[in-house]
């Protein structure tokens, strides 16, 4: 039995955007063929023509992002990005850590694998939009991969239902860009969880677009009596090329790393 961590570009994603491509060159052509010449006709047409080429840019941007991700080829990025980030998670024998937006379990079940002697529990609410991803899928997971101290539970990460320090170390990837709102303010409350002396390992695109400024925040953080709050490029060679995190629209990635 082999683990199945799924891939950041889902393939019913990129089968949609095949659809819309293709639904907007078929009308193209019925509009060429069926309306006579005129204004309405050569509007619809460059319309159309605009919405097919961009669905065709789109659809193929996300078959490639999906190579990149898979976990079984040749460029293998996700799982190069959750070794990454697992190996910044030391924990005690008997600590505790909690991965953020757990997906298909493969950062909690990475930082288990490295902390034998610790426990790990992941949450996620598996929202629609990955429907792909699911707590059975995590159990799976773990099972897959000999880890049996691994734990996995549906949570909101805007709103953890965690008292303050209680964790050892708090991880996530790629998850709080995806929620609108304030993106600090997400980060502030998984730190809350984490117990002083606790370690942190959090990786996301952090542009300035998404969260504003981050060197700000990790002053801030310091400044609230944090040990040590460090925010490292990961797109200048350490998970990616700096051509690839422009391609794959992963520019500002970092990882946020430090202990309370």
């Amino acid at each position: 039995m082999k683990p199945d961590y799924k891939n950041w570009m889902p393939k019913g994603m990129i089968y949609a955007f095949l659809a819309a491509f293709l639904g907007c060159a078929a009308l193209l052509v019925v509009f060429a063929l069926a309306l006579a010449d005129g204004t309405v006709k050569t509007i619809l047409m460059i319309a159309f023509a605009v919405l097919t080429l961009v669905f065709c840019e789109v659809t193929i941007w996300a078959a490639l992002m999906h190579r990149a991700f898979d976990y079984n080829g040749k460029r293998r990025m996700a799982s190069q990005i959750i070794e990454g980030t697992a190996a910044y998670v030391n924990l005690p024998n008997g600590g505790k850590c909690l991965d953020v937006g757990c997906g298909s379990g493969a950062l909690a079940i990475a930082v288990a694998k490295r902390n034998p002697k610790a426990e790990v529990i992941g949450v996620d609410r598996w929202g629609k939009e990955y429907a792909s991803f699911s707590k059975s899928l995590c159990e799976s997971n773990a099972k897959a991969e000999g880890v049996s101290h691994v734990y996995f539970s549906q949570g909101d990460a805007t709103k953890l239902r965690f008292p303050d320090e209680i964790f050892d170390a708090v991880t996530s990837n790629y998850v709080y860009h995806n929620i609108p709102g304030d993106r600090q303010a997400y980060l502030l409350e998984t730190l809350r969880t984490l117990k002083k002396g606790g370690t942190f390992a959090i990786h996301d695109i952090m542009s300035r677009s998404r969260y504003g400024d981050m060197q700000a925040f990790v002053k801030k953080l310091k400044d609230m009596g944090y040990e040590k709050a460090e925010l490292i490029d990961t797109t200048y060679g350490k998970f990616m090329k700096k051509w690839e995190a422009t391609w794959m629209a992963l520019s500002g990635s970092a990882l946020l790393v430090g202990k309370k």
